[in-house]
């Protein structure tokens, strides 16, 4: 399936945040990209301008293309409660992003890559889809002929943010999907609100 390969700071400087995580490029260069980036006059966005690029935002900071993130959105709507929190408790228990919470993985795209390649296990059992939902009181773990890998173990060794939905074990090296999280415990700067009003048009 296609994914977004090119230049990451190119496209953190088109949404002015860092939204892939510490970037010293984007720190000098924090405006628009190319050649007029800096100087250019920009006319007023659109309402709809504004509601998608949050929705753009959102698809780039979590590694969801078009298709996914309709799904999700189809998903959140039809469960009970606010449309936008359950969007973003849904695109959360996603296997790939839970890998990152836990430190597995230092960036999405890593844990992506390591899910990929069967490093990782749920349950016990081998899970290669990145997508994967997970349910309340699954067990995310590194599976045991990759515990010894190099990248993993730099990563736990960093290992600093802990989140109240997760529960990590550091001896098994596994973590716990206790529960969805609550948006307020979410840390990214993503306004869901402007997601839900372009997607109910």
């Amino acid at each position: 399936m296609a994914r977004y390969t090119g230049p990451k700071t190119k496209i953190a400087r088109k949404f002015h945040e860092p939204i892939y995580g510490p970037d010293k490029t984007f720190e000098r260069k924090n405006y628009a990209p190319g050649m007029h980036g800096q100087n250019k006059r920009r006319g007023k966005t659109s309402e709809y301008g504004i509601q998608l690029q949050e929705k753009q935002k959102a698809k780039y900071t979590y590694g969801i293309l078009e298709r996914q993130f309709r799904k999700l959105y189809a998903e959140a709507s039809r469960r009970g409660g606010i449309t936008g929190e359950e969007l973003m408790k849904l695109i959360e228990a996603r296997l790939d992003n839970v890998v990152y919470r836990l430190g597995i993985a230092c960036t999405r795209a890593q844990a992506r890559q390591l899910v990929s390649h069967c490093h990782i296990t749920v349950n016990g059992n081998v899970v290669n889809i990145p997508s994967y939902e997970l349910k309340v009181g699954d067990v995310v773990s590194v599976r045991e002929r990759s515990k010894s890998l190099e990248i993993i173990s730099d990563n736990l060794a960093s290992r600093a943010n802990n989140y109240a939905w997760l529960e990590w074990d550091g001896s098994a090296l596994a973590g716990k999907f206790i529960s969805y999280p609550e948006r307020s415990d979410i840390p990214e700067n993503i306004n869901e609100q402007l997601i839900v009003e372009l997607y109910s048009k």
